[in-house]
């Protein structure tokens, strides 16, 4: 800023920016590690409880399945489409494991393996998906927002709910999620910004897999990291292995913690890959070369853990079993239930919309049940 001095003003005088212009946080501390946290295969793996990496290896199992299934339900017919979390699972278990009954979990689309995890019924999961039903469940038995389709737009509602929770003096926390391709998107921006303002007790976690559909994630951001755009809210960043299953659990359980002690919001970035297409209706080789999806088959998220599991004698072939035949059970109860045709009322479109209906949709509801009645009608008088 060039200074010019006044007439007759002091040859010292020099204005100084007014008080708002002052950084109101050290960014420093806000700043993330310049590599990602990781635990399996590191000194740290030692002292992490056996118990935990035991059930995280489980519900991995579990989940790997689900997407298995789950992909081969929509080459049936069974499902419309299906966004597969194969390569992404710690990421979704760690994000179901850390909450507490009473909080609050908002997934995007592609995360109903953590909606499954946090107890949700999995064919009320894919309910959405198979295009029988507006959410597919109640938000409210388990805490879990519906599935998320449009980009990002959960988030403000995560905050939105977090900062209500923290008014009302509810001990609350909300954990967000989102994919890379998610942070280009005006509501994640407002969302950071009104979470770090209200110092909102929400983590979010951005499920960093390379791609937004096709574009990688250098035609989106050339930011160091996803995780160093929080500095520019006011709120900590933090980076993590998404395939270590452990570090995500850390990183994530210490940003809810955080949250819940009134210490606000916290930006997590897993570094994760989607191994397989961006969904069913994707072809993925258009974009991406088979020998870059190797190299990341070789940092699955599962043969991470068996290796630490193994090493530490924690697993053995019987654990292994157990842990497949559970999944195989849940994989056989899903293809069963979902291969049995569902009875729809058409009527249900106009139903939980809105808390009162709008003139409009009343109009709608009131021609389509005098068509389902005119058909009916002609259907009776044929027989």
């Amino acid at each position: 800023m060039t200074v010019q001095e006044l007439p007759g003003a002091a040859a010292d005088y020099r204005p100084t920016p007014p008080p708002a212009w002052q950084p109101r946080t050290d960014p420093a501390p806000l700043l993330p590690d310049p590599e990602p946290l990781r635990v399996l295969g590191t000194d740290a793996a030692a002292s992490a409880d056996s118990g935990l990496l035991l059930r995280l290896y489980a519900q991995l199992v579990r989940g790997r399945r689900y997407n298995t299934q789950a992909t081969a339900l929509t080459k049936q017919g069974r499902l419309a489409v299906y966004p597969s979390s194969t390569g992404q699972e710690a990421c979704e278990i760690a994000a179901a494991m850390v909450l507490e009954e009473h909080d609050w979990l908002f997934p995007s689309y592609r995360d109903t393996l953590a909606a499954v995890a946090r107890g949700l019924d999995p064919v009320e999961a894919l309910t959405l998906l198979r295009g029988d039903w507006h959410t597919g469940y109640d938000p409210r038995e388990h805490r879990i927002a519906p599935l998320c389709t449009p980009l990002a737009t959960q988030l403000p509602h995560a905050v939105g709910l977090a900062h209500a929770a923290r008014l009302r003096g509810d001990d609350v926390v909300a954990l967000a999620m989102v994919g890379d391709g998610g942070t280009s998107e005006g509501d994640f921006h407002e969302a950071l910004n009104f979470a770090a303002v209200w110092q909102a007790p929400v983590v979010f976690l951005v499920q960093n897999n390379g791609f937004a559909i096709s574009v990688p994630l250098a035609k989106q951001t050339a930011a160091p990291s996803l995780a160093h755009k929080a500095v520019g809210y006011g709120m900590p960043g933090r980076l993590v292995d998404g395939n270590d299953a452990a570090a995500v659990h850390q990183v994530l359980g210490e940003a809810v913690e955080r949250a819940r002690r009134g210490g606000g919001p916290t930006l997590v970035e897993a570094v994760t890959y989607r191994v397989d297409a961006h969904t069913n209706a994707d072809d993925a080789t258009r974009y991406r070369g088979e020998q870059e999806v190797e190299v990341w088959r070789a940092h699955d998220p599962i043969m991470l853990l068996e290796r630490e599991l193994t090493a530490r004698g924690l697993l053995d072939e019987e654990s292994r079993r157990t842990a497949t035949e559970e999944a195989e059970a849940m994989a056989a109860d899903l293809r069963e239930r979902m291969n049995a045709d569902p009875v729809l009322d058409p009527m249900d479109l106009f139903a939980h919309v809105y808390t009162e209906q709008t003139g409009q949709l009343r109009e709608q509801a009131a021609q389509l049940r005098a068509e389902l009645d005119a058909a009916a009608e002609a259907e009776g008088e044929a027989r």
